[in-house]
């Protein structure tokens, strides 16, 4: 009898493990690698085991002492503490959620595309982030994504807070402006959308509403490591305006758990 019951003791323990394993496996790659390295990088900071002056986007050390890798860190890294803890979750959701839905659905016969999406809005918020010295990134790149979501599915419907309901294509103005009441931190916001409609104007809105030429196209090296998945009925260059709005606008309703965006800590400025 005691040896059934560790057996059974132990039992939900390693089933709560497997279906962890099961749900990460399943999470699209470049998600999975972008929300692994935000939460790892964040927490080693945390617990000391990273110094944090060594990661964030400084010009000084990037440029005359060829510290490469701030720019990659700055877009990984959040700084927690109990000020900060909250809004790093919510993050981490909109990271997951947004990411998620794009490359699983949109981009999901184009890896290719939707890597050189995220390196196109990472080199932006860096180029950005060093003109206005913006030490953390975080937030304009998970934004620059949320927007990218909410323009090709702009017609969808979206619960915000106290059962507000709106399309989406006017929900990172509605963080936008909830940022600019609860906080001070509304340029990251700013620079979010601002990176996010650039990649958008630049792929879909000048080549199919203004009738003008391509202007962003993923590189063929990209395409031959990440070749396009044959098969699906996603098309892309076009903006799938109402695409399948009743499983969209169910995950729409997500949107009820929103945090104040953007409130961006500033480290040495506070």
């Amino acid at each position: 009898m005691i040896i059934v019951s560790g057996v059974s003791a132990a039992h939900p323990d390693t089933s709560i493990m497997s279906d962890f394993q099961t749900w990460y496996k399943q999470v699209p790659p470049f998600t999975r690698i972008w929300l692994t390295a935000t939460v790892s990088i964040s927490l080693l900071a945390k617990i000391g085991l990273l110094p944090i002056s060594y990661l964030i986007l400084q010009s000084a050390p990037f440029f005359y002492k060829l510290q490469l890798w701030r720019p990659m860190t700055a877009v990984l890294f959040y700084p927690l503490n109990p000020a900060t803890g909250f809004h790093f979750m919510m993050n981490c959701y909109f990271l997951y959620n947004y990411s998620l839905r794009l490359e699983s659905d949109h981009y999901k016969q184009k890896p290719g595309d939707y890597f050189f999406m995220l390196f196109f809005n990472w080199i932006l918020c860096v180029i950005v982030g060093l003109v206005m010295d913006l030490p953390i990134l975080m937030d304009p790149m998970v934004l620059s994504v949320l927007y990218v979501w909410c323009k090709l599915n702009q017609d969808v419907i979206v619960t915000f807070w106290f059962g507000t309901r709106f399309k989406a294509m006017y929900l990172p103005w509605v963080l936008l402006g909830m940022n600019m009441i609860l906080s001070s931190g509304s340029i990251f916001s700013l620079v979010g959308i601002f990176v996010g409609h650039a990649y958008y104007f630049l792929k879909f809105s000048y080549p199919s509403e203004l009738g003008g030429p391509a202007l962003i196209e993923t590189p063929f090296f990209i395409k031959r490591y990440f070749p396009d998945v044959q098969g699906g009925t996603h098309g892309f260059g076009v903006p799938p305006v109402g695409q399948r709005p009743v499983q969209q606008q169910q995950q729409g309703d997500m949107a009820g758990f929103r945090h104040a965006w953007g409130v961006g800590h500033t480290l040495g400025r506070n």
